[in-house]
């Protein structure tokens, strides 16, 4: 089984990039979930730990000419079948976080907030954001300025605080 998942939807700029994770049954990654309620160091330390345990595993990337041709939700697509096709062992079923993939010849599901619910997919949404946010520092390095740093942090915002964890949101 392998969890599917993209980052950069609502881009200013840059790539969408998608990742596909086969993790063995029974891996056990500590701290995985949504890439999104991890902090950049966290997810960096996952990234790791993901590639290590993973059966097979594959980020690929749309680039930005793609995605003004065929608008930035079938780049997203486009991205999560390419990196499922750039798996080193065919799944026989897929965990996608909240889409179809109808080009795709294997069993999938597509699962609404998958990404806090399947440890596949949440690995899968930590490699597709942790290679996304490399390209993003190399774009920024190579045209310092342009601002393709954070943007909270290039507004002059503080950060937002930290996401709260599933029990504190279900409390109450």
């Amino acid at each position: 089984m392998a969890g599917v998942d993209e980052a950069g939807m609502s881009p200013l700029a840059g790539p969408v990039s998608a990742s596909a994770v086969i993790l063995r049954p029974g891996t056990r990654i500590i701290g995985i979930d949504d890439s999104k309620k991890l902090d950049s160091a966290s997810r960096e330390e996952l990234a790791k730990e993901i590639k290590a345990k993973a059966e097979s595993w594959c980020v690929a990337f749309v680039e930005v000419e793609e995605i003004d041709t065929i608008n930035i939700y079938w780049a997203g697509v486009q991205a999560m079948q390419r990196a499922v096709k750039g798996l080193g062992l065919t799944p026989q079923h897929l965990l996608i976080d909240a889409k179809r993939l109808k080009e795709i010849d294997i069993p999938h599901q597509a699962i609404i907030k998958g990404d806090a619910k399947s440890a596949s997919i949440a690995a899968a949404s930590i490699l597709a954001k942790v290679e996304r946010d490399a390209v993003m520092r190399t774009l920024e390095a190579r045209h310092p300025g342009y601002g393709f740093g954070p943007v909270r942090k290039a507004l002059g915002l503080p950060p937002l605080p930290p996401w709260p964890s599933a029990s504190a949101r279900e409390v109450g």
